[in-house]
């Protein structure tokens, strides 16, 4: 026997029935970008890895430790699975010009990768739905991608997800923070851990996202970047509130708010939950109106978010709030395997019409008596069995059999004319 084989730690399979709840989502994200006026874009999965290192930051946590990253056998080129989406969309923009006749609102959904310790809701192959305009410059633009997200928690039926905004300013004001902030953890490096320790020169900033309770208070005590800002950025970030202030968004200022990618500036934000533990975070994003012209094209602003579509499933779930799985609308009951050129063409003018139909099947020496087809018809939720029994064929006929009380239009055991399945198809559809 051949040796078993698995999926890589971390990755993980999605099958049926829970797949049915990604389907549910990603059609309730598409619904509403279309409302918004967002239109879908793919980016490949694997992209050069100077991408990322130019994009994202060297000394950024993704680059340093987390990416997938290989040469290319062929040609050496040095390629990467893409830890995040947007360096790619942006990367695609540029390289299609995107740009030439105005702004984009761009989305995309799909997998991205990083070798991190797998746990709940943190895994090495995750997915993302995100969301980026670019081209926009003013707060209007980052309201809208807020809002955007917003409405899409109240389409979920979400509750316990709280708005966390802060700015970073530009990056002449992140300097002059930052030479504070470098000043004033070099006179408490006794309390600083490794982790802090090594990023005290390289990314001092994210030392303020520590979740390390030991260094809470340093932290709060340190330097803040809004009292940096210059008279722009202010506005920039008192346009954003007075927006959302003029939505009824609630939010909390976060002075600590800060990204893990080294191209964002001006607006930053979180939507974060208490229902799941360490892993609070179900969405992020902001402004990054460098990246454009960090990656090679013509400098343009542009804000965006990504939201972890593994961590809103969990979310769901916890608040029970995860759609009832799909169940066809009947299961045809065929005693008869040389019954199948009958039967089908009757099956696929029902689904045309509409009717989910599940059809018993396993050719003659697995196609079950009919006990046991009625035992799976009941199983597999179906409200309606459908008989194509010896005796109904004969007369030009199926049986259709309520399975569930009030299961819809058809009380009780009905007969119906094979040659006139558009008359009696809606029916069945009725619950």
């Amino acid at each position: 026997m051949a040796e078993k084989l698995s999926a890589v730690k971390g990755m993980n399979d999605i099958a049926a029935p829970e797949s049915a709840h990604w389907e549910w989502l990603e059609a309730k994200v598409r619904a509403l970008m279309s409302r918004y006026g967002y239109r879908n874009i793919r980016t490949p999965i694997v992209e050069p890895t100077g991408l990322f290192v130019r994009g994202l930051g060297e000394v950024t946590d993704i680059v340093e430790k987390e990416m997938y990253s290989f040469e290319d056998r062929l040609n050496g080129e040095q390629l990467t699975l893409r830890p995040e989406a947007t360096a790619g969309v942006v990367r695609a923009a540029i390289e299609h010009n995107m740009l030439y006749d105005g702004p984009k609102r761009l989305y995309y959904m799909g997998p991205m990768f990083r070798h991190e310790r797998p746990q709940r809701g943190r895994y090495r192959q995750f997915h993302q739905i995100g969301s980026e305009a670019l081209g926009f410059a003013g707060p209007d633009v980052d309201a809208e991608q807020i809002t955007l997200a917003c409405d899409l928690w109240a389409e979920l039926g979400l509750s316990d997800v709280t708005l966390e905004i802060n700015s970073l300013g530009q990056p002449a004001e992140r300097q002059l923070h930052r030479a504070a902030l470098i000043q004033y953890l070099e006179q408490h490096q006794e309390q600083l851990d490794e982790d802090a320790k090594r990023r005290l020169y390289s990314n001092p900033l994210r030392i303020l996202d520590t979740k390390n309770p030991a260094m809470q208070a340093l932290v709060e005590a340190a330097p803040k970047l809004m009292d940096y800002l210059g008279a722009e950025s202010l506005a920039h970030f008192n346009g954003l509130r007075a927006l959302l202030d003029a939505q009824g968004i609630g939010y909390r200022i976060n002075p600590r708010l800060v990204r893990g990618m080294d191209y964002y500036n001006l607006s930053v934000f979180e939507f974060v939950t208490t229902s799941l533990g360490s892993q609070g975070t179900v969405c992020a994003g902001g402004r990054y109106d460098g990246l454009i012209a960090q990656i090679g094209g013509k400098p343009a602003p542009a804000v965006g978010w990504a939201l972890g579509v593994e961590r809103i499933l969990e979310l769901l779930k916890a608040q029970n709030l995860l759609p009832a799985l799909p169940v066809p609308d009947c299961y045809a009951v065929v005693p008869q395997v040389e019954a199948m050129p009958q039967v089908m063409p009757v099956l696929r003018a029902l689904r045309a019409a509409g009717v989910s139909v599940q059809m018993h099947a396993g050719g003659a020496d697995g196609h079950g008596s009919m006990k046991s087809q009625f035992k799976k018809a009941d199983g597999s939720g179906a409200r309606y069995a459908l008989i194509f029994g010896a005796s109904e064929l004969e007369a030009g006929q199926v049986a259709v059999k309520p399975l569930r009380e009030g299961a819809g239009a058809i009380s009780e055991q009905t007969q119906f004319a094979l040659a006139q399945v558009a008359q009696w198809a809606a029916q069945l559809r009725q619950a």
